[in-house]
Protein backbone atom coordinates (compact mmCIF):
# COMPACT_ATOMS: atom_id res chain seq x y z
CA UNK A 1 0.00 0.00 0.00
CA UNK A 2 1.38 3.51 -1.06
CA UNK A 3 1.27 6.50 1.52
CA UNK A 4 1.85 9.76 0.71
CA UNK A 5 4.68 11.78 2.03
CA UNK A 6 8.62 11.60 1.59
CA UNK A 7 10.09 8.13 2.97
CA UNK A 8 13.96 8.79 3.39
CA UNK A 9 16.43 6.31 1.43
CA UNK A 10 17.91 4.91 4.58
CA UNK A 11 13.68 3.71 6.33
CA UNK A 12 13.19 2.20 2.78
CA UNK A 13 16.09 0.43 3.01
CA UNK A 14 15.35 -0.82 6.37
CA UNK A 15 12.09 -1.96 4.85
CA UNK A 16 13.22 -4.39 1.98
CA UNK A 17 16.08 -5.89 4.93
CA UNK A 18 12.88 -6.70 6.88
CA UNK A 19 10.94 -8.08 4.73
CA UNK A 20 13.81 -10.19 3.32
CA UNK A 21 14.69 -11.25 6.58
CA UNK A 22 11.07 -12.65 6.96
CA UNK A 23 10.86 -14.41 3.37
CA UNK A 24 10.85 -18.54 2.95
CA UNK A 25 13.67 -20.10 1.68
CA UNK A 26 12.27 -22.68 0.33
CA UNK A 27 8.67 -23.67 -2.10
CA UNK A 28 7.28 -25.67 0.25
CA UNK A 29 7.26 -22.77 2.95
CA UNK A 30 5.61 -20.37 1.17
CA UNK A 31 2.41 -19.75 2.29
CA UNK A 32 -1.14 -19.86 0.06
CA UNK A 33 -1.30 -19.44 -3.69
CA UNK A 34 -1.71 -23.52 -3.50
CA UNK A 35 -2.38 -23.61 -7.52
CA UNK A 36 0.43 -21.61 -8.32
CA UNK A 37 2.80 -23.42 -6.29
CA UNK A 38 1.86 -26.82 -7.56
CA UNK A 39 2.48 -25.60 -11.27
CA UNK A 40 6.02 -23.76 -10.62
CA UNK A 41 6.92 -26.84 -8.24
CA UNK A 42 5.77 -29.34 -11.82
CA UNK A 43 7.58 -26.55 -13.87
CA UNK A 44 10.71 -26.78 -11.71
CA UNK A 45 10.95 -30.45 -11.25
CA UNK A 46 10.63 -31.14 -15.04
CA UNK A 47 13.48 -28.40 -15.53
CA UNK A 48 15.58 -30.35 -13.31
CA UNK A 49 15.47 -33.79 -13.97
CA UNK A 50 15.80 -32.79 -17.86
CA UNK A 51 18.93 -30.08 -16.97
CA UNK A 52 17.57 -27.27 -18.87
CA UNK A 53 16.56 -23.85 -18.04
CA UNK A 54 13.09 -23.51 -16.90
CA UNK A 55 10.65 -21.92 -19.24
CA UNK A 56 9.92 -17.78 -18.39
CA UNK A 57 7.68 -17.17 -16.24
CA UNK A 58 5.43 -13.77 -16.16
CA UNK A 59 3.94 -13.35 -12.47
CA UNK A 60 1.13 -10.85 -12.30
CA UNK A 61 -1.16 -9.40 -9.60
CA UNK A 62 -1.71 -7.02 -6.54
CA UNK A 63 1.20 -5.19 -4.90
CA UNK A 64 2.80 -7.50 -1.96
CA UNK A 65 1.78 -11.02 -2.77
CA UNK A 66 4.95 -12.16 -3.10
CA UNK A 67 6.23 -12.00 -6.82
CA UNK A 68 10.12 -11.01 -6.17
CA UNK A 69 9.65 -13.89 -3.24
CA UNK A 70 8.58 -16.34 -5.65
CA UNK A 71 11.24 -15.50 -8.45
CA UNK A 72 13.96 -15.75 -5.30
CA UNK A 73 12.11 -19.45 -4.19
CA UNK A 74 12.60 -20.37 -8.42
CA UNK A 75 15.95 -19.78 -7.92
CA UNK A 76 16.94 -21.38 -4.81
CA UNK A 77 14.77 -24.66 -6.43
CA UNK A 78 16.94 -24.97 -9.37
CA UNK A 79 20.10 -24.22 -7.63
CA UNK A 80 21.22 -21.27 -10.39
CA UNK A 81 22.09 -17.75 -10.35
CA UNK A 82 19.87 -14.88 -9.79
CA UNK A 83 20.02 -11.25 -11.56
CA UNK A 84 17.48 -8.61 -10.83
CA UNK A 85 16.41 -5.60 -12.51
CA UNK A 86 13.08 -3.23 -13.17
CA UNK A 87 11.34 -1.92 -16.13
CA UNK A 88 12.16 1.45 -15.17
CA UNK A 89 15.99 1.21 -14.58
CA UNK A 90 16.74 -0.26 -18.61
CA UNK A 91 16.28 2.94 -20.47
CA UNK A 92 18.67 2.19 -23.20
CA UNK A 93 18.96 -1.03 -25.39
CA UNK A 94 22.80 -0.91 -24.28
CA UNK A 95 21.43 -1.11 -20.65
CA UNK A 96 19.78 -4.78 -21.45
CA UNK A 97 22.91 -5.73 -23.81
CA UNK A 98 24.94 -5.31 -21.25
CA UNK A 99 23.00 -7.29 -18.87
CA UNK A 100 22.25 -10.28 -21.42
CA UNK A 101 26.02 -10.54 -22.41
CA UNK A 102 26.73 -11.30 -18.33
CA UNK A 103 23.96 -13.90 -18.10
CA UNK A 104 24.70 -17.32 -17.36
CA UNK A 105 23.93 -20.41 -18.79
CA UNK A 106 20.07 -21.69 -16.44
CA UNK A 107 20.54 -18.76 -14.67
CA UNK A 108 17.08 -16.63 -13.46
CA UNK A 109 16.92 -12.95 -14.73
CA UNK A 110 14.28 -11.50 -12.66
CA UNK A 111 12.51 -7.99 -14.21
CA UNK A 112 10.37 -6.77 -11.75
CA UNK A 113 7.25 -4.26 -13.27
CA UNK A 114 8.09 -5.64 -16.94
CA UNK A 115 5.00 -3.53 -18.26
CA UNK A 116 6.98 -0.56 -17.92
CA UNK A 117 9.64 -1.35 -20.43
CA UNK A 118 10.59 0.82 -23.04
CA UNK A 119 9.29 -0.17 -26.39
CA UNK A 120 12.73 -0.04 -28.09
CA UNK A 121 14.13 -2.35 -25.22
CA UNK A 122 10.87 -4.30 -24.71
CA UNK A 123 11.46 -5.17 -29.00
CA UNK A 124 15.73 -6.59 -28.11
CA UNK A 125 13.97 -8.66 -25.21
CA UNK A 126 12.05 -10.39 -27.73
CA UNK A 127 14.55 -11.99 -29.50
CA UNK A 128 16.70 -13.14 -26.16
CA UNK A 129 13.64 -14.87 -24.82
CA UNK A 130 12.26 -16.64 -27.63
CA UNK A 131 15.56 -17.11 -29.79
CA UNK A 132 18.14 -16.43 -27.06
CA UNK A 133 20.46 -14.02 -28.90
CA UNK A 134 20.72 -9.79 -29.14
CA UNK A 135 20.99 -8.08 -32.36
CA UNK A 136 23.49 -5.51 -31.92
CA UNK A 137 23.82 -2.43 -34.62
CA UNK A 138 27.49 -1.55 -35.12
CA UNK A 139 27.99 1.66 -36.88
CA UNK A 140 25.82 3.83 -38.93
CA UNK A 141 24.49 5.19 -42.57
CA UNK A 142 25.33 2.82 -45.28
CA UNK A 143 28.03 1.38 -43.57
CA UNK A 144 26.19 -0.24 -40.56
CA UNK A 145 25.53 -3.90 -39.69
CA UNK A 146 23.93 -6.10 -37.36
CA UNK A 147 26.17 -8.43 -34.98
CA UNK A 148 24.14 -11.41 -33.56
CA UNK A 149 25.45 -12.12 -29.84
CA UNK A 150 24.52 -15.44 -28.56
CA UNK A 151 23.22 -15.67 -24.94
CA UNK A 152 22.91 -18.89 -23.27
CA UNK A 153 19.79 -20.18 -22.68
CA UNK A 154 18.04 -18.41 -18.86
CA UNK A 155 14.92 -18.46 -17.14
CA UNK A 156 13.09 -14.81 -17.36
CA UNK A 157 10.40 -13.86 -14.48
CA UNK A 158 8.77 -10.86 -15.24
CA UNK A 159 6.80 -9.19 -12.67
CA UNK A 160 3.39 -6.95 -13.21
CA UNK A 161 1.00 -5.46 -10.69
CA UNK A 162 -1.27 -4.61 -14.45
CA UNK A 163 -1.16 -7.28 -16.63
CA UNK A 164 -2.67 -5.80 -19.01
CA UNK A 165 -0.10 -3.16 -20.02
CA UNK A 166 1.98 -6.05 -20.80
CA UNK A 167 1.92 -6.00 -24.66
CA UNK A 168 0.70 -9.49 -26.06
CA UNK A 169 3.86 -9.77 -28.04
CA UNK A 170 6.05 -10.22 -24.33
CA UNK A 171 2.84 -11.80 -22.92
CA UNK A 172 3.44 -14.39 -25.60
CA UNK A 173 6.93 -15.20 -24.86
CA UNK A 174 6.40 -16.23 -21.41
CA UNK A 175 5.05 -19.94 -20.83
CA UNK A 176 3.94 -19.79 -17.91
CA UNK A 177 1.23 -16.68 -16.79
CA UNK A 178 0.75 -17.08 -12.66
CA UNK A 179 -1.71 -14.65 -11.07
CA UNK A 180 -1.32 -14.32 -7.51
CA UNK A 181 -4.41 -13.75 -5.40
CA UNK A 182 -5.38 -12.18 -2.60
CA UNK A 183 -4.47 -14.45 1.14
CA UNK A 184 -6.88 -15.78 2.70
CA UNK A 185 -7.03 -14.64 6.73
CA UNK A 186 -6.12 -17.85 7.75
CA UNK A 187 -3.26 -18.00 5.30
CA UNK A 188 -2.29 -14.73 6.94
CA UNK A 189 -2.42 -15.52 10.10
CA UNK A 190 -0.13 -18.80 9.73
CA UNK A 191 2.34 -15.75 7.63
CA UNK A 192 2.00 -13.75 10.81
CA UNK A 193 2.61 -16.30 13.23
CA UNK A 194 5.32 -17.46 11.09
CA UNK A 195 6.95 -13.67 11.18
CA UNK A 196 6.56 -13.47 15.09
CA UNK A 197 8.72 -16.50 15.24
CA UNK A 198 11.18 -15.39 13.30
CA UNK A 199 11.39 -12.01 15.03
CA UNK A 200 10.97 -13.60 18.54
CA UNK A 201 8.05 -11.74 19.37
CA UNK A 202 4.93 -12.98 21.85
CA UNK A 203 1.99 -13.93 19.93
CA UNK A 204 -1.16 -15.60 20.21
CA UNK A 205 -3.18 -17.25 17.70
CA UNK A 206 -6.25 -14.66 18.28
CA UNK A 207 -3.98 -11.92 18.00
CA UNK A 208 -2.41 -13.36 15.09
CA UNK A 209 -5.99 -13.80 13.66
CA UNK A 210 -6.86 -10.02 14.40
CA UNK A 211 -3.88 -8.84 12.37
CA UNK A 212 -4.72 -10.96 9.46
CA UNK A 213 -8.12 -10.17 9.34
CA UNK A 214 -7.12 -6.01 9.27
CA UNK A 215 -4.39 -6.76 6.21
CA UNK A 216 -6.43 -6.23 3.37
CA UNK A 217 -5.26 -10.13 2.12
CA UNK A 218 -1.77 -8.64 1.32
CA UNK A 219 1.48 -10.55 3.12
CA UNK A 220 3.49 -6.99 2.69
CA UNK A 221 0.88 -5.12 5.08
CA UNK A 222 0.53 -8.06 7.65
CA UNK A 223 3.99 -8.13 8.04
CA UNK A 224 3.86 -4.03 8.54
CA UNK A 225 1.64 -4.23 10.82
CA UNK A 226 2.98 -7.07 12.94
CA UNK A 227 6.06 -4.94 13.31
CA UNK A 228 3.93 -2.01 14.30
CA UNK A 229 1.99 -3.80 16.68
CA UNK A 230 5.32 -5.34 18.32
CA UNK A 231 6.64 -1.55 19.10
CA UNK A 232 2.95 -0.91 20.62
CA UNK A 233 3.53 -3.81 23.08
CA UNK A 234 7.20 -3.49 23.82
CA UNK A 235 6.35 0.42 24.70
CA UNK A 236 2.87 -0.02 26.42
CA UNK A 237 2.23 -4.13 27.22
CA UNK A 238 5.40 -5.53 28.36
CA UNK A 239 6.22 -7.03 24.91
CA UNK A 240 3.44 -9.95 24.50
CA UNK A 241 1.15 -9.31 21.65
CA UNK A 242 -2.65 -10.71 22.97
CA UNK A 243 -5.51 -10.08 21.08
CA UNK A 244 -6.20 -6.91 23.21
CA UNK A 245 -3.31 -5.36 22.56
CA UNK A 246 -2.88 -6.00 18.53
CA UNK A 247 -6.80 -4.53 18.69
CA UNK A 248 -5.71 -1.41 20.75
CA UNK A 249 -2.32 -0.94 18.72
CA UNK A 250 -4.19 -1.61 15.62
CA UNK A 251 -6.96 0.79 16.65
CA UNK A 252 -4.68 3.26 17.06
CA UNK A 253 -2.64 3.18 13.70
CA UNK A 254 -6.87 4.03 12.12
CA UNK A 255 -6.65 0.52 10.59
CA UNK A 256 -10.20 -0.90 10.78
CA UNK A 257 -11.84 -4.41 11.11
CA UNK A 258 -11.45 -4.76 7.42
CA UNK A 259 -8.21 -2.88 7.03
CA UNK A 260 -9.39 0.36 5.84
CA UNK A 261 -7.20 2.74 6.57
CA UNK A 262 -7.48 7.28 6.69
CA UNK A 263 -7.66 7.07 2.73
CA UNK A 264 -9.85 4.26 2.08
CA UNK A 265 -12.42 5.84 5.04
CA UNK A 266 -12.14 9.24 2.86
CA UNK A 267 -12.87 7.75 -0.10
CA UNK A 268 -15.83 5.86 1.23
CA UNK A 269 -17.02 8.80 2.85
CA UNK A 270 -16.42 11.36 -0.37
CA UNK A 271 -19.04 8.97 -2.13
CA UNK A 272 -21.05 7.92 0.46
CA UNK A 273 -21.11 11.48 2.24
CA UNK A 274 -20.61 14.09 -0.05
CA UNK A 275 -22.41 12.41 -3.10
CA UNK A 276 -24.86 10.66 -2.04
CA UNK A 277 -23.60 7.12 -2.60
CA UNK A 278 -22.49 8.38 -6.62
CA UNK A 279 -22.20 8.05 -9.68
CA UNK A 280 -19.35 10.04 -8.77
CA UNK A 281 -15.78 9.98 -10.82
CA UNK A 282 -12.19 9.05 -10.10
CA UNK A 283 -11.32 12.36 -11.00
CA UNK A 284 -13.71 13.99 -8.72
CA UNK A 285 -13.03 11.72 -5.60
CA UNK A 286 -8.96 12.22 -6.55
CA UNK A 287 -9.75 16.03 -6.12
CA UNK A 288 -11.98 15.62 -3.23
CA UNK A 289 -9.26 13.86 -1.17
CA UNK A 290 -6.20 15.42 -2.50
CA UNK A 291 -4.95 11.96 -4.31
CA UNK A 292 -3.73 10.98 -7.40
CA UNK A 293 -6.58 9.67 -9.60
CA UNK A 294 -4.00 6.13 -10.78
CA UNK A 295 -3.25 5.96 -6.91
CA UNK A 296 -7.42 5.53 -6.14
CA UNK A 297 -7.77 3.11 -9.09
CA UNK A 298 -4.73 1.05 -8.42
CA UNK A 299 -4.05 1.03 -4.96
CA UNK A 300 -7.51 1.62 -2.74
CA UNK A 301 -9.96 0.74 -5.38
CA UNK A 302 -9.68 -2.76 -6.34
CA UNK A 303 -9.71 -3.61 -2.52
CA UNK A 304 -13.04 -1.34 -1.85
CA UNK A 305 -14.71 -3.25 -5.12
CA UNK A 306 -13.24 -7.04 -3.01
CA UNK A 307 -15.45 -5.80 -0.05
CA UNK A 308 -18.47 -4.79 -2.02
CA UNK A 309 -18.34 -1.68 -1.09
CA UNK A 310 -18.34 0.27 -4.10
CA UNK A 311 -19.35 -0.68 -7.68
CA UNK A 312 -18.28 0.59 -11.23
CA UNK A 313 -20.29 1.72 -13.47
CA UNK A 314 -20.05 3.71 -16.90
CA UNK A 315 -21.44 6.78 -15.10
CA UNK A 316 -19.29 6.38 -12.15
CA UNK A 317 -18.41 5.05 -8.91
CA UNK A 318 -21.38 3.82 -6.92
CA UNK A 319 -21.54 2.98 -3.13
CA UNK A 320 -23.16 -0.08 -2.31
CA UNK A 321 -26.25 -0.80 0.52
CA UNK A 322 -23.24 -2.55 1.99
CA UNK A 323 -21.25 0.32 2.40
CA UNK A 324 -24.08 2.61 3.77
CA UNK A 325 -24.08 0.17 6.71
CA UNK A 326 -20.75 -0.59 7.10
CA UNK A 327 -19.85 3.42 7.35
CA UNK A 328 -23.61 4.01 9.39
CA UNK A 329 -24.73 6.65 6.84
CA UNK A 330 -27.89 7.28 5.33
CA UNK A 331 -28.60 7.34 2.07
CA UNK A 332 -29.77 10.35 0.58
CA UNK A 333 -32.05 10.08 -2.48
CA UNK A 334 -30.21 12.95 -5.13
CA UNK A 335 -31.24 13.29 -8.39
CA UNK A 336 -29.25 11.84 -10.88
CA UNK A 337 -26.41 13.17 -12.54
CA UNK A 338 -22.92 12.41 -13.90
CA UNK A 339 -19.82 13.68 -11.90
CA UNK A 340 -16.65 13.39 -13.57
Amino acid sequence: MKEKGIVSGAALEGEKLFEASLRPQRLADFTGQAKLKENLSIAIEAARQRGEAMDHVLLYGPPGLGKTTLALLISQELEVSFDQTSGPILQKKLDLTGILSNIRSKQVFFIDEVHRLLPDVEEMLYSALEDFRVDILIGSGPGARTHTLPVPKFTAIGATTRQGLVSAPLRGRFGLVLRLDHYSAQDLARIVLRSAGILGIEVDAEAAAEVARRSRGTPRIANRLLRRVRDYAQVRAGGAVTHEVAVTALDLLDVDRFGLDEIDQKIMMTICDKYGGGPVGVNTIAASIDEESATIEEVYEPYLIQLGFIDRTPRGRVATDRAFEYFGIFRQKLPQRMLF
